[in-house]
């Protein structure tokens, strides 16, 4: 293992707006006997953080946390290698590697004085936010992590970096989608049973094909629907959903068809004349998710997995489709730690193929540029940086694999898969 330097590269918010954003140096920090020191391998940008910006300490999930007297490292995703541990940790060891949940389900154990009222009421707490995160290159797991058991060993210390940070969105999905539950009965007279996940064998309603819409189909075919619509736009969306799912889904044995937000009705009932017993909106829009909710089959499930603007949230839906037609409509904010270590195997089983996710690669230097570019700019994939990769330019890529990150990593040339 290498020796720790002293000091580290970590991007900072120190305020509101992106002038608040800063990449500094700042020193490692100290390990004392219960703590864990990480090297962060690989880490992510995510638009999260572009709310957390542009709202600086006024942000829900920041208590009252005053951001020009304690700037936080910003970063809710990432791959780690554990480099130091304290005399008391015996439950971790140097050479491990992890991944951590970030929406952590524990109230403020350190630092209780930066927090409104001493953080009194507060019950959750996030990494990024105002525990430390991971766009940095080392990482000291914070407190509240071990306590709400969000580090999480991988399963596979095969699992590349890019797919270990990659897991913090997908376990978004996963989490959304087991909260999709269908009753059955074996006989009219038998007990009733649920069951999570989408229905297999039935119908399936994606509409959105952005990263997380994409996302939530592959997520989805695991569980063997029989039909699948995919709403999306004309373009770059359609055009990955061509490429990837759509010969992924034809060796499964699922017939998915590409619709457009004008004709998905139409193509829906053309194929389930009784509607889609799963409908996922991964966008955000309140038209749509009203529009949804009408082509749900009896005892359909709607998850409205794309939030709404606050002051544009609230809907208008018929309470008898509810009552009569026992419809329901599922919702979700995150995942938790059992959602991090399921996405993990399914990852490390090769069910969700995330090389076709990342769009761009670059270092902790590109950070603030690429926030910057974010803001503006709809990126159909995530982006990974590499702390301790020298890579001078940013890179696009259409696709991204093992074998690219080890190449990287170990300093050799890309030119032959940068898109």
């Amino acid at each position: 293992m290498a020796e720790i330097p002293k000091n580290m590269r970590a991007v900072r918010l120190a305020g509101r707006g992106m002038d608040a954003v800063r990449i500094e140096t700042i020193p490692v920090p100290d390990v004392g006997p219960d703590d864990i020191l990480c090297r962060v391998d690989a880490t992510g940008v995510c638009t999260s953080n572009l709310k957390l910006i542009a709202q600086g300490s006024d942000h829900s999930l920041l208590g009252g946390w005053d951001l020009e007297k304690y700037p936080v490292i910003l970063g809710e995703e990432g791959s780690l290698t554990v480099v130091d541990i304290g005399s008391a940790v015996e439950d971790v060891r140097v050479g491990e590697r992890y991944a951590v949940q970030p929406a952590v389900d524990v109230a403020p154990m350190t630092h209780t004085e930066r927090y409104r009222n001493a953080g009194e009421g507060m019950h959750k707490t996030v990494v990024g936010y105002t525990l430390d995160g991971m766009l940095a290159e080392y990482f000291l797991v914070p407190k509240e992590v071990r306590a709400g058991d969000c580090l999480v060993r991988l399963p596979d210390p095969d699992l590349a970096h890019f797919e270990v940070t990659l897991a913090e969105p997908i376990s978004c999905v996963h989490k959304s989608q087991e909260k999709h539950v269908h009753l059955f009965k074996a006989s009219a007279s038998a007990p009733r049973e649920a069951r999570m996940g989408i229905l297999p064998g039935d119908t399936c309603v994606v509409i959105g094909a952005g990263t997380m819409g994409r996302l939530q189909v592959e997520m989805a075919m695991r569980q063997a629907p029989r039909n699948m619509v995919v709403c999306a736009k004309p373009g770059e969306a359609t055009d990955l959903l061509k490429a990837t799912l759509a010969p992924k889904a034809e060796r499964l044995g699922i017939s998915m068809v590409i619709a457009t937000p004008q004709d998905w009705v139409e193509t829906l009932h053309r194929i389930a004349p009784s509607g889609a017993d799963d409908v996922i909106v991964a966008i955000g829009s309140r038209e749509v998710q009203e529009e949804a909710m009408k082509h749900l089959a009896f005892a359909g499930v709607m998850n409205l997995f794309g939030g709404l603007r606050r002051g544009d949230h609230e809907l208008t839906l018929d309470s008898l489709d509810v009552h009569y037609r026992e419809v329901s409509i599922v919702g979700t904010s995150g995942g938790d730690p059992w959602d991090m270590r399921a996405t993990l195997d399914i990852l490390a089983a090769g069910e969700i193929d995330s090389q076709n996710y990342v769009v761009g690669v670059g270092n902790l230097e590109h950070a603030r540029e690429l926030l910057i570019s974010m803001a503006s700019e709809k990126m159909n994939g995530r982006i990974i940086l590499y702390p301790h990769a020298a890579t001078p330019d940013f890179m696009r890529t259409t696709t991204w694999t093992r074998e690219d990150e080890r190449r990287l990593l170990a300093g050799e040339p890309l030119s032959d898969i940068v898109g």
